[in-house]
């Protein structure tokens, strides 16, 4: 493994997850309670040091959460129970609030409170004062039921730029009351790097305990921001999964990790859990049914992909041309994408990725490239449809097999007054010179065509039976061109193990779908009974 270090300094930076708390306030985030406690087991098999479980006393779901966390058992991660310093003009003991804190009986207690002298006497409306009497009677009461607490300085960035004197005490009274670490958080997320490294260096030559960082991203910052952070005496980094959280969202704990440990020269995480960065990334944009983020660092399914034939002949005699690490050592992969723009080597790559012999001067190799430039200028895309790539290849090859001929479809949408819709699709196809006409309904067209072409296929292909659709995209390629537009439609099918995804263009998007639902269904049987021969788009 390759890594590039600025630093010879081996650190032990502590890894603070926020993902089921600060990152569940993102937008269109929500997790029931068992995706709770599946993504607390993952990220403890992951090596985080901390999981914030949530609120409790916030919503139900929280408090069932910390219910049902008692009885699993987390093999290195502390969970930590978040809540807020004391209300106003009373004793901590007597906090309902604070009590369900203790009541969630975690080995790590967080709380927040006020540095911002204007957050204090405008949103919290009570004296300064007060404020601090708040932060110090709460952390000394709850050091009396956790094991550690940790104190989460809101809006210390804004704070300290407003009036230090009073950012600094209130870090201080947390201190005095027992809080053995203080985090000091980026809130609104509008710092700048240059600020954290002057601050952070600041509070960490004045206060007497360790010094962590919460970095939100509304500035396009998060993660330098908590970089900068760490380089400027933080031991402690707050984030969340795939950068999740309110607005712009949190650091991307992902990004930092592999920047500290690959890069930077410190130590966040087991030696092997790197390793599996991409799929804990995977397994909680999963989870959370979110569509991952194909460009995002390290981890994106186009993080490792080549496109133009310059970088493909480079990065195939030396990764590190146009690659900053190894994708393996962050568990992602290499992809080399076929497109207008793809030179000779990327032809001959995908080519010994099939055992087959080509080079960049060979007839076929110039005689795919021209097909591809003429069908991209048509409207087809084959970088996320590697799979009719690979059909091509084997068709201008000379090595597909002839498994079936598609003659034609029809597809017939019915509205019965108040009833629902009502799709019926027939489809006709010849395997073995024996042609049939098949008919069958679905939820819509291109279901109904799915299942009418299965239906005539499944005697002569069983195999059929075991391989179903998963996604379907559809782009306008030509707006311009109004209801007269080409439209380019995807389809992700799978096995259960194998993914591949087919592309079809047409004027007419229920014929460009049935070209690519042909495709995906030809790709899959050729896979199933030849697999030597069939490649897949990913693992």
């Amino acid at each position: 493994m390759e890594t590039h270090q600025d630093t010879a300094v081996t650190q032990r930076i502590a890894i603070y997850d926020t993902t089921l708390r600060d990152g569940s306030q993102g937008e269109g985030v929500s997790f029931s309670v068992e995706d709770k406690v599946r993504i607390a087991h993952r990220l403890d098999a992951f090596g985080v040091d901390y999981i914030e479980g949530g609120w409790p006393g916030s919503n139900p779901k929280d408090i069932e959460f910390f219910e049902r966390m008692r009885a699993e058992t987390l093999a290195t991660a502390k969970l930590a129970a978040f809540g807020s310093t004391r209300r106003p003009g009373r004793k901590a003991q007597d906090d309902d609030l604070l009590r369900m804190l203790v009541d969630a009986q975690t080995r790590v207690i967080t709380i927040f409170g006020k540095t911002w002298d204007f957050h204090v006497t405008h949103a919290l409306k009570v004296s300064l004062a007060e404020n601090l009497a708040m932060i110090s009677d709460t952390v000394s009461f709850l050091c009396k039921h956790a094991d550690e607490v940790i104190f989460d300085a809101e809006h210390f960035f804004d704070g300290y730029k407003h009036n230090r004197a009073y950012a600094l005490k209130a870090l201080d009274a947390a201190a005095q009351a027992g809080a053995k670490l203080v985090v000091l958080c980026d809130t609104n997320g509008g710092t700048l790097p240059h600020e954290v490294s002057e601050i952070v260096a600041d509070v960490v030559s004045k206060v007497g305990v360790l010094v962590g960082i919460h970095t939100h991203d509304d500035s396009g910052c998060g993660i330098a921001n908590a970089l900068a952070a760490v380089r400027c005496g933080a031991c402690h980094v707050q984030g969340t999964i795939n950068g999740y959280g309110e607005r712009c969202g949190n650091a991307n704990l992902i990004p930092v990790v592999a920047n500290l440990q690959l890069k930077m020269g410190y130590e966040c995480l087991r030696s092997d859990s790197i390793l599996h960065l991409t799929s804990v990334s995977q397994f909680v944009d999963e989870t959370a049914n979110l569509a991952p983020n194909t460009r995002q660092a390290y981890v994106g399914r186009s993080a490792f992909a080549h496109k133009g034939g310059v970088h493909v002949d480079a990065v195939l005699k030396h990764r590190s041309t146009y690659e900053h690490v190894d994708p393996e050592s962050v568990g992602n992969s290499r992809r080399m994408l076929v497109s207008e723009l793809a030179g000779g080597s990327t032809i001959v790559n995908k080519a010994a990725m099939k055992a087959l012999d080509l080079t960049k001067s060979s007839p076929e190799t110039r005689s795919l490239l021209k097909r591809v430039a003429q069908l991209e200028s048509e409207g087809y895309s084959f970088e996320g449809a590697e799979a009719s790539f690979d059909l091509l290849m084997a068709e201008t090859l000379g090595l597909q097999k002839h498994w079936f001929d598609a003659l034609g479809f029809r597809v017939i949408v019915e509205k019965r007054g108040a009833e629902g819709t009502i799709t019926e699709a027939t489809v006709k196809v010849s395997v073995d010179g024996r042609e049939s006409l098949t008919v069958a309904e679905g939820d819509g067209p291109i279901h109904a065509l799915d299942q009418a072409l299965r239906k005539a296929l499944c005697d002569s292909y069983p195999e059929l039976s075991g391989i179903w659709l998963t996604d379907f995209k559809v782009r306008v390629i030509n707006t311009r061109e109004g209801t007269a537009a080409k439209v380019r439609t995807i389809i992700d099918s799978t096995d259960g193990e194998k993914t591949w995804s087919t592309v079809g263009v047409s004027t007419n998007m229920i014929e460009a779908s049935w070209r690519a639902l042909v495709e995906s269904v030809l790709y899959g049987i050729a896979h199933k009974r030849t697999p030597r021969e069939a490649t897949t788009q990913e693992d």
